[in-house]
This record gives C-alpha cells, sequence and structure tokens, in this order.
C-alpha cells in the first residue's frame, strides 16, 4: 500500500457538564458543538495509507491547501483546554478544506457536471468542502449545506492537508476553465481559493440577496471571507465599499481587493464614519465576519437607526458562540433583517466563482504566504497569536 503525508488533528472526547449528547451526534466519535466536547487538540504530520477509491470517486493528488480560520480555531484551546471551533467536528482528521490538484485516478462512473464526461487524469480540480447527501428534506429543498447527514472534508472525514484525497465526483469541480487566464501553478493557488470565496458569494449573494449596482455595503473583518466579500461586491456594482479592519496589513489588502474607504473601529468611530462617508445614508448590506458579533453589533445597529437607508440586511458569516445583542425595535422600524449564512454548497456558487476568476476576478493576492506541508502545523498555531499574515497556502509537490 501506498503511503503519503497527512497533517491530523487529534482531540479528547471530553463533554463538558451540560453538554447533551445531540440527535446526530456519535458518542465518542462527531459532534455538532466542537467547543462543548473536544479537549487538548494536538497536530502531526503523520504517515497514512493513500485512499481507494470507488467508482463514484476521484483521488485528488493535492497541489495547494490553504489554511483557515476554522482550522486555527479547532487546534486552539481555552483555559480549560477545549477548542475554540463551535461547529461540526470529528477527530482524528486529516485537515485541509481549500484546496485544488489534479486528478490521479477517477472511477468509472464519476462524472464531470459540466462535461458530462468522466473525469480526464491530468485535470485541474476543486473540491466543495461540504458534503451533502442530496436525499434529506434540506437537500431536496435545495440547501445542501444545511444536510441533515453533512460531512465535512478537514472537519469529519480526511481533508487535502495532505500528498492525496478522495471525494466523490458530485462534490468536485473542473478548473480547467481558469487556464485562459493563469498560467503555470497559478491555476493551483487560485483554485485553492474558489471554497473560502464560494464561502462569500454565499454570503453576500445568495443570502444576504445581493445588491444592485450604485448601492453601499460594509464589511467588518478584513479575513479572507471579508477581503473576498469586498471582490465580489466590487464587481457587482458596489458605489462604496467600506472595510472595518484594525489590521494595516489586512486594511490595505482590502484596498488592494477594491475596499473604497478602510475604518479603523479601534481608533475611529465606526458610526460616524460610515455615515460621513455614505452621506447620511448608511449601508444597503452589512457583513459580520469578525467572530465578535457581541462587539460590532451595537455599532451596527446605531447606522441602521441613524441612517437613511431602509430595508438594510445584516449577514452573519463568521462563526461563534457568542449571544448578539438585537434591539428588535430598531429592525422593524428600519424595515432591516439579520441573516445566517453556513458554508457555500448550492445555487451554483462553486461554478460561478470559478467562472468570475477566470474573467478577471483575480484572488491570488490574498495568499501572502507559501509553505509546504512540513510547515502546517507550526503555521496553525502561529495563526492563533498572529494575525499578519492574509492566506497562508501550502503548496504540494
Amino acid at each position: 500500500m501506498a503511503k503519503m503525508k497527512s497533517v491530523v488533528l487529534s482531540a479528547k472526547w471530553e463533554p463538558k457538564p451540560d453538554f447533551k449528547l445531540g440527535p446526530k451526534d456519535i458518542e465518542g466519535k462527531l459532534t455538532y458543538l466542537g467547543s462543548q466536547v473536544w479537549k487538548n487538540p494536538t497536530l502531526q504530520v503523520v504517515e497514512k495509507d493513500v485512499p481507494d477509491i470507488g467508482d463514484t470517486e476521484v483521488l485528488i493528488k493535492v497541489k495547494a491547501c490553504g489554511i483557515c480560520g476554522s482550522d486555527v480555531h479547532m487546534a486552539q484551546y481555552d483555559e480549560e483546554g477545549y477548542i475554540f471551533y463551535p461547529g461540526l467536528t470529528a477527530f482524528p482528521c486529516t485537515l485541509g478544506h481549500e484546496f485544488s490538484g489534479i486528478v490521479a485516478k477517477a472511477g468509472k462512473k464519476a462524472i464531470n457536471k459540466r462535461t458530462g464526461k468522466p473525469f480526464e487524469e491530468g485535470e485541474a480540480v476543486t473540491s466543495e468542502e461540504m458534503l451533502w447527501c442530496g436525499s434529506c428534506r434540506p437537500c431536496a429543498d435545495g440547501y445542501p449545506n444545511h444536510c441533515e447527514r453533512l460531512q465535512e472534508l478537514g472537519f469529519t472525514c480526511d481533508g487535502a492537508f495532505a500528498e492525496y484525497v478522495k471525494v466523490d465526483a458530485r462534490y468536485i469541480w473542473s478548473l480547467e476553465e481558469l487556464r485562459k487566464s493563469y498560467s503555470g501553478d497559478d491555476i493551483f493557488l487560485a483554485g485553492s481559493l474558489v471554497e473560502p470565496t464560494s464561502v462569500a458569494y454565499n454570503a453576500v449573494i445568495e443570502r444576504g440577496g445581493g445588491i444592485r449596482p450604485g448601492d453601499n455595503v460594509v464589511i467588518l473583518g478584513g479575513g479572507p471571507i471579508g477581503l473576498a466579500a469586498i471582490a465580489i461586491l466590487k464587481r457587482a456594482g458596489a458605489a462604496k465599499v467600506i472595510l472595518s479592519e484594525p489590521s494595516t496589513s489586512r486594511a490595505n489588502m482590502g484596498k488592494k481587493m477594491g475596499a473604497d474607504y478602510i475604518i479603523n473601529p479601534l481608533k475611529e468611530n465606526f458610526v460616524e464614519k460610515v455615515l460621513q462617508i455614505t452621506g447620511g445614508m448608511g449601508a444597503k448590506l452589512y457583513l459580520e465576519a469578525t467572530g465578535l458579533p457581541d462587539k460590532v453589533f451595537p455599532d451596527i445597529e446605531q447606522v441602521i437607526w441613524q441612517g437613511k437607508e431602509i430595508n438594510s440586511t445584516v449577514v452573519i458569516v463568521a462563526r461563534s458562540p457568542k449571544k448578539i445583542p438585537v434591539t428588535g425595535e430598531v429592525f422593524q422600524v428600519r424595515r432591516a433583517s439579520i441573516v445566517g449564512s453556513q458554508g457555500h454548497s448550492g445555487h451554483g456558487t462553486f461554478p460561478r466563482v470559478i467562472s468570475c476568476m477566470a474573467s478577471g476576478m483575480n484572488m491570488i493576492p490574498l495568499i501572502t504566504k507559501k509553505i509546504s506541508l512540513d510547515e502546517v502545523p507550526e503555521n496553525i498555531i502561529m495563526l492563533q497569536t498572529n494575525r499578519e499574515e492574509c492566506k497562508i497556502t501550502a503548496v504540494i509537490d
């Protein structure tokens, strides 16, 4: 059996006293409430077998895989030892879900959705991270990212911080369209950014309802999702894209991705600045991508209350267990909405993002550091305290 390197996270199943096993949890293995159960996480580069594939599966030789904030929070723990990440998890697990690579081997029924033909060896591909069943009620209703039998690459089943990863063909998307815009290995760097960009697309276009050209938008948080949202909304015709971000490096990246204005919320009055920039209007869409909803929501409320914009939408995309302070009267009087956004699957987010990239939406500047597979654990740990790098990507030969 051929062997390969993999970055594996392990943790101890030790539920908090008030934790109750849910109907979809599996004792000792899987939970939808990771931060309530998993304790003392460890990261290791280990040797594993190259996976076998079935008739509908594809074996992908990984070429690039980015570190996500979720990877960081799964490896990060509080003073009691419990992981930060609050969501669906099953350990031990090979991390990594923002990736691209080439088809090393394809099952005889592994069909490419764009061509209707089997995937070919050597084809450049990426994959959805959310593995939906296709037969439960949410899937039937068109919401596969809320699948009742959801599994997730790099969260509950082995992901792509490895030399090879296997994925069912239904989740795979060809990157061949990118070849007309990207040369050499840049196609794989761009391909590794399809997943996080699709999370942003789902948040601001699908869940947020999109915008009309000429609308104003505010992005709170200059991490990769917030920065990807800037690029998408500017491309969609936003008049003023405002980024609220205290980090100078991330603020500068925001400008590179298309932000028109930057607010440092630690040094400036957020409410006053947004109203000043927009001439008293406020914004049509606000994206909460900080993971600090308890801190930023009061300011968002005040802009909505004092601004002239009716029908604003606040989209929550960052994962956080924090309670959000909301004044119902503000949202009633200003006819505003709060929506949650999870993941990316459904509504054709992946192929649309790939087409945007192929037609000029270059996301590669988000990658500020390239590393080897062996360097993934130390960089995941580093990102727990250092936010200067935007996207750190493992390039795998």
